[in-house]
């Protein structure tokens, strides 16, 4: 882990020093003003993703049917359920803890430790959380948009929150190391794997790819704060009747 650490941070550095400035004329994004650095290490990550993990997601999709690929990624999006009940919590949010702490209970019994989604198949949607969402339930602004060296896109709210999501995943409920890298390992190829048709179609129509992700980055996450407050509208609205219910006999 230690050795980890340090390949990141010099990573990290060496990009820093490699960001070119941005051309003259340029039109800053008010959400990403260290967009030099940033597309350096974009441009980094792109040559590692199709230099690594595109083919490796590419051999597994091909290796693997789709019941088996079906199977692992539900696996994996069942213990990311345990830890996006807890933060639910943390949020203040009951129902939907119950409902997700609910989901993995089924899923880890009824569906084979999570090999198959049950508590989906009966109505019980997954409706997922981190720590980086719990710090903004709690006043923390997301603050300037960052990319990440081999992580991607980023905030600096969800980059502080990131050790704390990355001890929930997947790799901590194996104890021995070489168990967990390989879930590591296999959880990050099949979520690129997953990926794969969007990536060609983003590369179909996008002129400027780092504009595409940063943009669907931020919109994605405007989004869900949208979802979740037009969600706690509807409960304070939904209990009351109309008057023509109330009066009926």
């Amino acid at each position: 882990m230690r050795a980890y650490r340090w390949t990141f941070v010099g990573m990290t550095a060496l990009v820093a020093g490699c960001a070119a400035p941005l051309p003259p004329g340029h039109q800053a994004h008010p959400k990403d003003p260290w967009e030099a650095y940033n597309r350096t290490v974009f441009a980094f990550n792109d040559i590692a993703d199709e230099t690594v993990l595109k083919p490796a997601a590419m051999v597994y999709e091909k290796a693997a049917p789709t019941p088996v690929r079906t199977a692992v990624s539900n696996f994996f999006g069942n213990l990311s359920d345990a830890w996006s009940a807890v933060n639910w919590v943390l949020q203040g949010e009951p129902r939907l803890a119950i409902e997700q702490g609910a989901r993995f209970i089924f899923n880890s019994t009824l569906g084979l430790a999570g090999l198959a989604d049950v508590a989906g198949e009966v109505g019980i949607d997954k409706r997922s959380a981190n720590f980086a969402q719990t710090l903004g339930s709690w006043g923390v602004g997301r603050g300037p948009y960052l990319v990440l060296p081999l992580m991607g896109p980023s905030t600096v709210r969800d980059t502080v929150a990131l050790p704390i999501d990355r001890m929930a995943r997947s790799s901590v409920w194996f104890d021995h190391p070489s168990d967990r890298f390989m879930a590591s390992g296999l959880e990050l190829v099949s979520q690129r794997a997953s990926l794969l048709r969007a990536g060609e179609l983003v590369e179909g129509i996008a002129l400027d790819k780092y504009t595409f992700f940063r943009d669907a980055y931020l919109q994605r996450a405007n989004y869900k704060k949208r979802q979740k407050a037009e969600e706690d509208d509807f409960e304070v609205v939904a209990p009351t009747k109309p008057a023509s219910a109330a009066s009926a006999p």
